[in-house]
């Protein structure tokens, strides 16, 4: 037996209310949530981009060669460090946690 899914026309208390933001993303600053923050090894880093195209909040900034996290934004999931094939990225726990 299937479960068809609600529409929300026919039963709007079926969905969860949205909130949007009138304010700009440049205002939502997100990195007090984290309690590990990335650090790249500079010596280590290739310059492949990699923790780039996989940061979900694109918090890795080009540069010439090695790339700064925008610790304002980053939120400390460690995809970045995860993905990146030199293992030149660790987590380091942030100052007083």
């Amino acid at each position: 037996m299937e479960t068809a899914m609600p529409e929300l026309s026919r039963d709007p208390l079926q969905f969860p209310e949205t909130i949007v933001s009138d304010r700009s993303m440049a205002e939502n600053l997100t990195g007090n949530w984290r309690s590990l923050r990335p650090v790249i090894d500079a010596a280590r880093c290739t310059g492949c981009l990699i923790c780039w195209k996989f940061c979900p909040e694109a918090c890795v900034k080009l540069t010439d060669k090695v790339p700064l996290i925008d610790l304002a934004y980053c939120k400390g999931c460690g995809i970045c460090v995860r993905e990146c094939p030199p293992k030149a990225m660790s987590q380091q726990g942030e100052a007083g946690l």
